[in-house]
């Protein structure tokens, strides 16, 4: 290797003008793939050496690779090169030079049958791709004379290392055939041949597994090779005196899990269900592997049992539907189910001492269904056999829910912990399911096992066992309506007797009361019972979590019925905020509660709290707003503003969010004057404006400030009117300084609520003006650093047109400048600028008729816009973003069709635009489609689909099919 443009790095370096694929350079290559420790190199080296893969040279070198002196790396190059180019260039191999490439191929598998098992195994993929493309014309007995040449006796190889090379060729045939890049119509041919070629497979694989002189490696690859064909959905009864072979072969430890996978894949095969004779033979089958199971689950063998619990489920999950037809076979499948209970409630905690019982819970839903799914009269019936089993399902699961010891549990990882929580949930939604079918009764089942539990003295106490109960009852309140169950006030005088030693059990019963809270609503008399222990729980930091969003579901659901407790309520909150106990986030679900608390009390009692509740507060942003800015302070004031935002989000006394309940159910009276939390943000103003005049520049600080008036507007609605012109002064003030786009999103609020309003308005559109104003000299800055600002300045024009497209008839608005920056913004990479800049041009565009200024502009740059669209659909633009560009197409049809069909003819009439892959005829038929389809917005949208797959060379291609 002399020349430097023949050394591997240098050449995939891109240094050298010529590559130079020879044996020699591709050993070398591999040789510093391998061994350079220089992890540049290695990477030179693989670049270079995937080049070589696909060069014309491959077909030379690979053979030479694969003489018997290489060493097995450079052997599996080679193997490996000559299925890359068989699988991906067949088209370059000409057809005179199947039949020696087939017997080259036969001839290395042949030598390699003794030899390294990776090269062996590359060289069978590669003929098994060969056996792909020229199945079936070509090749028409492909597997068959597969299995002739290497049952042959005149081989120089011995006959199990012949048998075992056959098998690997079949084993792989099949898996390559479920990864090949063979078109849609090509791979059901194949598939055909496939399923009539398993007639010469099937035969030889029953003869050597059930041959007792087959050596354990052969009955291995075997098993191997059947759960691979099967995957082709070859006919269950075919498969019959396999799977028997199979289930005989899980009594031998060495085969047990290439039979587990044979068999799971054999009965899972969709097509499975319709052999039911075959079904109901594997039953007994299934079941004769009990004693099995019982003395794998005896010995701890997790994987045994694991195993078995597989087929089991996979015969029962797969077919159930199938086998409970056979109304006359109902004893059978009934043993089946038992055996998966057993598997469901296998001994040991999950997933520490066992792994099995989460495979079962998918089962138990698909059965249930299945049985739900019957007319009424086959459903009586099985729901007679059916119920005392989900019954017995319910105590399976509460137990496996049960947590261990609290000694055990501290050995547990915290991955193991994790894993333990997610099999809860799994549990909860299981459990939540079954109550369809088992109804109030499972509801009544699960309080009278509580109430023993609690008021027996027979047996020991054990807080596990109250705890899994109560799991089970949340699981259920939580997601349905327990508010005529007659069983609820009768748990609730329970709770306060459990007693609570233990953090998991205090946080079920918070989670519990929480699921609880719309009932408590119904039966206010009740709160008392729990609320103490609600409050109790917010000060310990162990239960953050669950006591916090408790206090906030009772808050909000009773918030009608809580005055009398409120003071309590507020004092305990007030003592936990201070004490800094909960983590940032409950802290501000905290906040929430107290909002939705405070708005069920009189103006002055609300006036009284909010003092207390943020005067601490209030006092600490004071004395932050003097000091020089520096990171902790930051985070205090981010805080703070994060508390009183969260606070403004629920304190409703106008009560919005019950409006859609009818005015009979308020429980207040509107009241009158001015509203509490405007009170409370005029005599902060100042502050936050004092505030933010030291943090203009940090949008951290910016952001938490809009969302505080924000969170106030959206509550408040017109109650905000008071507020509305000095915000509208501060945020022009602040927008002007430094433009964020939390002041635009902000701004878009005033528009949507305010705009429409005659009184305010004035302030409303000085600040529009002002904002775009701003943002307009942004654009001209560059506005490309910017996408979150150009994103909702797109939102804040298109709410504008839509809420009050008054704004734009203003002489002071620049209506052609803002035109000209959306459709800069329409080429942005990030899809929601994009998005938003095509709302903008949908709320635009119909206005072309009302307001002058518009019409004005669509007649003088609407061409432009055009022209931006074509782009995006001819490649530039996402092909995800596509629907959006069809809105605008749409929009210009259905309101500006004059221009549009003049603009469209010339626009596409520059050959290559807006791709060089398009005819004039096809760009000729997609304008006419375009321009005639001016009602169904569905069909611009799929022309739209179809004319950028024309462009981007995608049309007619499976890569389309994601789409």
């Amino acid at each position: 290797m002399e020349r430097r443009e023949e050394q591997p790095g240098a050449a995939g370096a891109g240094a050298a003008p010529a590559l130079d694929f020879t044996v020699e350079n591709v050993e070398k290559a591999l040789h510093q793939l391998y061994y350079d420790p220089n992890i540049e190199n290695k990477n030179l080296a693989q670049k270079w050496l995937m080049q070589a893969q696909v060069s014309p040279q491959a077909w030379h070198f690979s053979w030479q690779l694969l003489q018997p002196d290489k060493v097995p790396e450079i052997q599996y190059f080679g193997a490996s090169a000559l299925h890359i180019k068989i699988s991906r260039y067949w088209s370059d191999i000409p057809t005179d030079q199947y039949e020696s490439l087939k017997a080259q191929l036969f001839t290395q598998i042949t030598r390699f049958a003794s030899g390294s098992k990776i090269v062996l195994t590359r060289l069978c993929v590669a003929l098994a791709s060969l056996a792909l493309s020229m199945m079936p014309d070509a090749w028409p007995c492909a597997v068959a004379d597969m299995v002739r040449l290497f049952q042959a006796e005149d081989s120089p190889v011995d006959g199990q290392g012949r048998c075992l090379a056959l098998l690997e060729l079949l084993t792989v045939l099949p898996e390559e055939f479920q990864t090949s890049r063979l078109p849609q119509y090509r791979k059901g041919l194949v598939r055909t041949s496939l399923a009539v070629e398993c007639g010469a497979v099937f035969p030889l694989l029953e003869q050597l597994l059930q041959q007792p002189s087959s050596p354990s490696c052969v009955r291995q690859k075997v098993l191997k090779c059947f759960s691979s064909w099967v995957q082709l959905e070859v006919p269950l009864q075919d498969c019959e005196a396999l799977i028997q072979a199979a289930f005989a072969a899980l009594q031998d430890s060495e085969l047990f899990d290439s039979s587990v996978e044979a068999i799971v894949n054999a009965i899972s095969q969709p097509d499975a269900q319709r052999y039911v004779n075959t079904l109901l033979k594997l039953i007994p089958l299934v079941l004769g592997l009990q004693e099995q199971l019982r003395q794998a689950v005896q010995n701890g063998d997790m994987e045994t049992s694991h195993g078995i619990c597989r087929i089991a489920v996979a015969l029962g999950e797969n077919h159930s539907r199938a086998l409970l037809d056979q109304v006359e076979h109902w004893q059978s499948f009934l043993a089946l189910v038992n055996m998966i209970m057993f598997c469901t409630g296998i001994p040991g905690h999950y997933p520490v001492n066992e792994t099995t019982s989460s495979l079962t819970l998918t089962f138990w839903y698909t059965l249930q269904d299945d049985i739900l799914s019957f007319e009424a009269e086959k459903q009586a019936v099985y729901q007679q056999v059916y119920r005392p089993v989900y019954f017995q399902l319910v105590d399976v699961l509460l137990h496996k829910a049960q947590f261990p010891s609290d000694e055990e549990y501290g050995f547990w990882s915290s991955d193991e912990k994790e894993q333990f929580r997610i099999y809860r949930v799994d549990i909860s939604d299981t459990l939540m399911y079954v109550y369809e079918m088992l109804g109030a009764e499972l509801l009544s089942n699960l309080y009278d096992k509580l109430g023993r539990l609690l008021t027996s003295s027979e047996e020991p106490y054990s807080w596990q066992h109250t705890e899994a109960l109560l799991y089970g009852f949340q699981s259920i309140a939580e997601t349905i309506d327990v508010n005529y169950s007659d069983v609820v006030p009768g748990l609730i005088g329970l709770i306060p007797r459990i007693s609570i030693s233990n953090v998991q059990l205090a946080d079920t019963v918070m989670f519990t009361i929480g699921a609880l809270s719309e009932w408590l609503a119904d039966h206010p008399v009740m709160i008392n019972s729990v609320l103490p222990l609600v409050l109790h729980a917010l000060g310990n930091p162990e239960l953050s979590v669950s006591s916090v969003s408790t206090l906030k579901k009772i808050c909000r659901e009773c918030k009608y019925d809580l005055p009398p407790y409120a003071a309590n309520i507020v004092a305990v909150s007030q003592d936990v905020l201070m004490k800094q106990i909960h983590k940032t986030s409950q802290c501000m679900w905290l906040m929430q509660a107290l909002g939705f608390l405070l708005s069920a009390l009189q103006v002055e009692e609300i006036l009284k709290n909010l003092h207390s509740l943020i005067s601490p507060y209030i006092q600490q942003l004071e004395k932050l707003a003097e000091e020089i800015p520096n990171p902790s302070n930051k985070l205090a004031i981010v805080h703070i503003l994060g508390l009183l935002s969260n606070l403004f989000t629920t304190l409703d006394i106008s009560h919005h969010e019950d409006d859609h309940e009818g005015p009979e159910l308020r429980k207040l009276p509107v009241p009158q004057g001015p509203n509490p939390v405007v009170v409370v943000l005029q005599q902060v103003f100042q502050l936050i404006q004092k505030v933010l005049s030291k943090w203009l520049n940090d949008a951290q600080v910016v952001e938490a400030v809009c969302a505080i008036f924000e969170k106030s507007v959206k509550t408040l609605l017109d109650d905000f009117a008071p507020m509305v012109p000095q915000l509208c002064e501060m945020l022009g003030r602040m927008y002007s300084t430094i433009p964020q786009a939390s002041a635009l999103d902000l701004t878009r609020q005033l528009v949507h609520i305010f705009a429409h309003e005659p009184a305010h308005f004035p302030p409303v559109e000085a600040l529009f003006l002002l904002v775009t104003s701003v943002t307009l000299t942004v654009f001209q800055q560059g506005p490309r650093d910017h996408p979150d600002i150009v994103d909702s300045f797109m939102q804040l024009l298109a709410q504008a047109l839509k809420r009050k497209p008054d704004l734009f008839l203003c002489e002071r608005l620049d209506v052609k400048a803002v035109f000209q920056c959306a459709v800069l913004a329409l080429k942005f990479p990030e899809a929601p600028t994009v998005k938003a800049s095509c709302g903008f041009f949908t709320e635009l565009l119909p206005r072309c008729g009302e307001v002058e200024s518009v019409g004005k502009v669509v007649q003088e740059d609407g061409r432009m816009l055009l022209i931006a669209v074509l782009e995006a659909i001819g490649g530039q633009a996402s092909r995800s973003l596509m629907d959006c560009f069809a809105d605008i197409l749409f929009a210009l049809n259905k309101h500006c069709f004059s221009l549009l069909s003049m603009w469209i003819k010339e626009a596409l009439q520059p050959p290559g635009f807006p791709s060089a892959r398009l005819s004039p005829e096809q760009k000729d038929t997609f304008s006419q489609q375009i321009l005639r389809e001016r009602v169904n917005k569905r069909r611009v949208k799929e022309m739209v689909k179809e004319f950028t797959l024309l462009c981007r060379g995608l049309h007619g291609t499976d890569y389309t099919a994601d789409y």
